[in-house]
C-alpha cells in the first residue's frame, strides 16, 4: 500500500480562495476525481485530517468537513483508531495516457478524451467588436420596438387564469390562437389562402429553414442559390448535406434561363431564394420570373424554398405578391418572421406549406422544442387580432424610410463619386459596389480604429466584385451621418496606402 507521505496531493488538490465553492468542498470534489482517475486507488489509507490540513495549508476541521463529505458520497471508510481508507469499488485502468499523467485535476478539461464531429461550415461569421457604432446586414431598431404595449400583454396573458393550463405541454405546432391570427394576417398582406393548420410556428426564421432541410434534405441533394446568398442559409443547407449549386442574379432577381440550363442538365432538389428583397443584392425578383419559377418547378417537380425576407418593409409602392399565394402545385414552402420589425424577443419564426409536410415537420420540432414559447406567441396573437401591428407597422415604415433617403442623400454627397448604388424600394438595406481594386478588408480595419465595426460578413469581394451590404434601420439619421463620414475617411485613407 503506498504511503499517504510519498502522494502528492498538492498537485491534484488546489485550493481558490476566490471561488465561490467552500474550501471544504473544493478539496471534497478534487479527491473524488483523483479516486475516480486512479490516482487514490481502492483500499488507499489517507493521511489524517492535521497532517492533510499541513500538507495543503488548510485548518484541520475544513479537512474534517472534507472528509465527512466523501464519506457521506461512499468514496472513503472512516474506522477509529485505523485511518481513512479509500473504498468506492474504483477499478485503475492497467496503464494510463503517458501525455496526462502529470496533468493537474483542479481545472476543467480542456477537450474531449472522444472524436466528435466538428460542423465547419457552421462556423459563425459574427465577431464581438467594442467599436461604438456597428454596421450589420439590415437588423431592425430595437430602439423602435413596441415593447411597453407587448410588455403589457405578456403581463395580462401571465395573471390570465385561462391561460395557465397553456403553459404546459401545448400543441407542438404552435399556440392555436396565434396560429388563428397569424394566418389571417398572412392572408390579409401576403395574398395567402392558408389556414392555422398550414403553419408551423418556431422561435426564428433559421430554425424553421432548418426543420425544413432535415425534412426535406438528404446527403448528396443539389440545391440552387443565387450567386450571391444569405449565408445562413446555405450554411443549414450544407450541414443537412446538400450540394450548393449558384445562379446568376441581376436586376430582375434570379437568372431564370440559367435555372432552366440546370433543370434540363440534371435535376435538383430545392431552389432558395429571397424574391422580395434579394439578399445581399436587395433586388426585386420580377413578376414575369416568378411565373416562369413556378412553372419550371411544376414541369421538373423541385421544391422552391421561398424566404420572406423583409416583407414588411416596403415604402414606394405595394409589395409583390409572394410566390407561394400563386402556387397551385404544392411545390412552395414558405418560411419568414414574424415581428422582425419588434425587439428580437417577441419576434417568432414561421413556415407556412402543405398540411401534411407541416405535420412532419412538427414530429422533429416537438423532439427539439417542445415547450414553444406560448406567452410571447399569445402576446403575438393579440398584437394582431387587435390591429396594433398594422398601426406599428405603417408608424415604424415612414421612420425607416427617412433614415433609407437620409443614408442615400449621405452616400451620394460623400462616396458618390467611388460607389454604385439604387436606393431600395424596400428593406433595410443598401447594396453599394466599389471599385475593385479597393481592398474591402483594409477598409473595414481603418473604420475599427474609428470606432466604426465594419463586419467581414458584409463584404463581397472577387476579381470581379466589391460589393458591401449596408444595413440602416438600427442606426439613427446622426449615428448614419457618424458612419458614412468614417467610412468616406477610410477610403481616402485606403486610397493613399494603394498610391
Amino acid at each position: 500500500m503506498a504511503s499517504p507521505v510519498l502522494v502528492p496531493y498538492g498537485s491534484f488538490v488546489q485550493v481558490d480562495r476566490q471561488s465561490e465553492t467552500p474550501v471544504y468542498l473544493q478539496v471534497a470534489h478534487q479527491l473524488i476525481v483523483a479516486i475516480q482517475r486512479g490516482y487514490l486507488p481502492d483500499g488507499h489509507k489517507l493521511p489524517g485530517t492535521r497532517r492533510l490540513g499541513n500538507l495543503l495549508g488548510l485548518h484541520r476541521n475544513t479537512v474534517v468537513a472534507s472528509y465527512a463529505e466523501l464519506e457521506a458520497q461512499g468514496c472513503i471508510e472512516i474506522h477509529p483508531n485505523q485511518g481513512t481508507f479509500v473504498r468506492n469499488g474504483y477499478i485503475p485502468r492497467p496503464e494510463k495516457p503517458k501525455s496526462r499523467s502529470n496533468q493537474l485535476l483542479t481545472g476543467y478539461p480542456q477537450d474531449t478524451g472522444f472524436f466528435f464531429k466538428k460542423w465547419n461550415v457552421l462556423d459563425s461569421p459574427f465577431v464581438h467588436s467594442p467599436a461604438r457604432l456597428h454596421l450589420d446586414d439590415g437588423l431592425p431598431d430595437p430602439r423602435l420596438s413596441h415593447v411597453d404595449y407587448l410588455t403589457r400583454l405578456l403581463r395580462t396573458n401571465m395573471k390570465r387564469r385561462g391561460n395557465q393550463s397553456k403553459l404546459g405541454y401545448g400543441n407542438l405546432h404552435g399556440n392555436e390562437y396565434y396560429k388563428e391570427n397569424l394566418a389571417n394576417f398572412l392572408n390579409v398582406t401576403r395574398g395567402l389562402r392558408v389556414s392555422k393548420g398550414n403553419i408551423l410556428v418556431t422561435r426564428s426564421l433559421e430554425l424553421g429553414i432548418y426543420l425544413v432541410a432535415e425534412t426535406l434534405i438528404s446527403p448528396g441533394d443539389r440545391v440552387v442559390v443565387g450567386e450571391l446568398g444569405y449565408f445562413a442559409t446555405n450554411m443549414i443547407l450544407q450541414k443537412a448535406g446538400a450540394v450548393i449549386e449558384t445562379v446568376p442574379v441581376d436586376a430582375e432577381g434570379l437568372d431564370v434561363p440559367a435555372i432552366r440550363t440546370l433543370c434540363e442538365r440534371r435535376p435538383f432538389r430545392m431552389l432558395y431564394l429571397t424574391p422580395h428583397h434579394h439578399y445581399p443584392t436587395t433586388v426585386t425578383l420580377s413578376i414575369q420570373r416568378r411565373s416562369e419559377l413556378l412553372e419550371l418547378s411544376a414541369e421538373y417537380g423541385f421544391i422552391i424554398l421561398e424566404d420572406d425576407y423583409d416583407y414588411d418593409f416596403h415604402y414606394d409602392d405595394s409589395p409583390q405578391l409572394p410566390l407561394v399565394s400563386a402556387d397551385a402545385q404544392g411545390n412552395v414552402v414558405y418560411v419568414g418572421t414574424f415581428g422582425r420589425s419588434l425587439a428580437p424577443g417577441f419576434r417568432s419564426g414561421f413556415v407556412v406549406a402543405p398540411k401534411t409536410l407541416i405535420d412532419e415537420m412538427g414530429k422533429l420540432l416537438g423532439i427539439i422544442d417542445r415547450y414553444g414559447d406560448v406567452l410571447t406567441e399569445l402576446a403575438l396573437g393579440e398584437l394582431i387580432a387587435d390591429g396594433e401591428i398594422h398601426r406599428y407597422l405603417k408608424k415604424a415604415t415612414k421612420q425607416y424610410k427617412e433614415r433609407r433617403d437620409h443614408l442615400a442623400c449621405l452616400l451620394v454627397e460623400q462616396l458618390g463619386n467611388y460607389i454604385d448604388f439604387v436606393v431600395p424600394n424596400g428593406g433595410l438595406a443598401f447594396w453599394t459596389t466599389w471599385p475593385s481594386d479597393l481592398n474591402l478588408m483594409q477598409i473595414a480595419r481603418d473604420c475599427a480604429k474609428r470606432e466604426l465595426d465594419l463586419p467581414q460578413y458584409l463584404l463581397y469581394q472577387s476579381k470581379k466584385l466589391a460589393g458591401i451590404r449596408l444595413g440602416f434601420g438600427s442606426l439613427t439619421p446622426d449615428e448614419l451621418t457618424e458612419m458614412v463620414g468614417i467610412l468616406a475617411s477610410a477610403l481616402r485613407h485606403c486610397e493613399r496606402s494603394v498610391r
